[in-house]
């Protein structure tokens, strides 16, 4: 059905609903990141968060770990194609050790993680779409770790990963659904420290041209760590040998609203990604360094 014209100019337009800040519902994202770096305890935790919807003001007693704060609570199907069904059980074990029991039970309620490890789901099959779609009837986010799990086309072709998002926003429009689909970075994107950057998504550039959000993961660099300290008192810089536990989370691409900062986070046992603020090394009128040279 066409738009109304006269009603679209003249009536107010409906509020934007967002899964979280920038990402519209029923819309296709991507997330970015090298490998091993933390994406997938990152959609972990976000799956979570939506499915029990924390306020910004008590998002840590209620279970928004990542900080995401989402206006509304859904339905979440996570689909984990990289990782064996007793992996993911750790996982969820050492994320629950940081909610609250009322935040557990609104994510028992309202997430499914759906292991699918060696059982070639392509997406491109129109049974398996039916299924998908039965499977997410209500969700309010889909999520799919990693989109080479879900697929056999060629990663290197525009024409085939356009047809792959499109499958997945053909998903997202019948089941109203927002499809976040999780991916890496290029190797030469991560040699040149760019995995940051938009275009450093593996394969087809329309795997980041397509989708409506595009965030990543990356690890702190040496100069960062160098720069920057999660000690108040003392102002020592988190150094080489720490460094490994922070990773910062950022958004490359938004169509709908601005982007925000990035945020920080520092890994803890487990894996768990856990919200850190970090602050610069160096003082206000150079007291660190006359400290030093005292």
């Amino acid at each position: 059905m066409a738009i109304d014209l006269r009603a679209a100019f003249e009536q107010e337009p409906p509020v934007l609903d967002f899964i979280w800040p920038g990402f519209l519902a029923g819309t296709v994202g991507a997330l970015v990141a090298p490998g091993a770096t933390g994406k997938s305890f990152w959609a972990l935790e976000a799956a979570m968060s939506v499915a029990c919807a924390a306020t910004v003001e008590s998002r840590m007693a209620e279970g928004d770990l990542v900080g995401l704060a989402p206006a509304k609570a859904g339905r979440v199907v996570y689909y984990a194609g990289e990782d064996p069904e007793p992996a993911l059980i750790g996982r969820i074990h050492s994320i629950g050790k940081h909610l609250g029991q009322g935040a557990r039970e609104t994510i028992i309620e309202n997430l499914m993680v759906m292991p699918i490890m060696g059982k070639l789901m392509d997406v491109m099959n129109d049974s398996k779409k039916a299924e998908i779609i039965e499977q997410c009837e209500g969700a309010r986010l889909i999520v799919m770790d990693t989109l080479s799990r879900i697929h056999t086309l060629d990663e290197n072709s525009n024409g085939d990963m356009a047809r792959l998002v499109a499958r997945l926003e053909e998903i997202a429009a019948i089941t109203k659904a927002s499809v976040l689909y999780l991916h890496h970075v290029s190797k030469g994107s991560t040699r040149d420290g760019q995995s940051d950057r938009q275009q450093a998504v593996r394969g087809a550039s329309a795997l980041v041209d397509n989708p409506r959000w595009c965030g990543f993961v990356v690890k702190m660099t040496d100069k960062e760590a160098q720069n920057h300290t999660d000690r108040v008192y003392d102002r020592q810089p988190i150094g080489e040998d720490r460094r490994k536990f922070f990773v910062r989370f950022g958004v490359s691409k938004q169509n709908y609203a601005e982007i925000d900062d990035d945020l920080w986070y520092q890994r803890h046992e487990g894996g768990v990604l856990l919200p850190v603020k970090l602050l610069d090394v160096k003082l206000d009128g150079g007291k660190r360094r006359q400290r030093e040279q005292a």
